[in-house]
């Protein structure tokens, strides 16, 4: 997935700027996932985190008002090309999807009923855990349960 012209523009600034996502997100008062999802074309920002975002990042006056467009404006989520990804991170989580996938529908729904983990009530947080045989990545996903309605 080739990263749009205002991602490369975002993430070209970030790396100028020398600000992780973590402390990009302390100053908007966001999770540093949420951030990088803000920089991918993914969630949108405020006004005021926008400006506060393109002021942390000391970006051009030139893209400035282009840049604040796209962050403020609702974005077509989820779309990957291809659709499988070749990156092998990426790749990875799609792998645990075909693994786990229906398993955990399965325990999913013994626990709580029909229904689905909202995307849309939903965090997303990414944390290292130290381990002497290799550190650990721990991805937490917490999405309110909606169950599917009778009618």
């Amino acid at each position: 997935m080739a990263p749009s012209s205002h991602t490369s523009a975002l993430l070209s600034a970030k790396r100028r700027a020398g600000l992780s996502f973590a402390e990009l997100g302390a100053r908007l008062g966001q999770d540093d996932v949420w951030v990088a999802s803000l920089l991918y074309g993914q969630a949108t920002a405020s006004s005021e985190q926008a400006e506060a975002l393109l002021d942390a990042l000391q970006v051009d006056a030139s893209l400035r008002d282009d840049l604040l467009a796209v962050l403020t404006t609702f974005p077509v989520k989820g779309a990957l090309d291809p659709v499988v990804p070749t990156d092998p991170l990426l790749y990875r989580f799609y792998e645990i999807l075909q693994v786990y996938g229906l398993p955990l529908k399965d325990v999913i729904q013994e626990k709580f009923g029909d229904g689905i983990m909202s995307a849309i009530d939903f965090s997303l947080t990414v944390d290292r855990q130290e381990d002497p045989k290799g550190d650990r990545v721990v991805v937490t996903m917490n999405g309110k349960f909606l169950p599917y309605r009778k009618w």
